[in-house]
């Protein structure tokens, strides 16, 4: 199987639609992000419910987990 930093994949899309706005979700996201960056790939959440977007700034996440498309927070 193809590791990313072998195919040249840079950035990995999450769809998150109807996750859990809770800590368990932001940490295993967080470390979702963590294993992508040692492949040199970025993580980016599609469909987070505003809670989940809400969560992962207050949880000083904002700039660790992005979400697609999102200019509001």
């Amino acid at each position: 199987m193809p590791t990313p930093e072998r195919s040249g994949i840079t950035v990995v899309f999450c769809d998150v639609q109807g996750f859990a706005a809770d800590a368990v979700t932001v940490d295993a996201l967080a470390r979702l992000q963590i294993a992508a960056r040692r492949h040199q790939c970025q993580l980016r959440l599609r469909g987070a419910s505003n809670e989940l977007r809400e969560l992962v700034a207050f949880m000083g996440l904002r700039d660790v987990l992005p979400c697609c498309g999102d200019q509001s927070m």
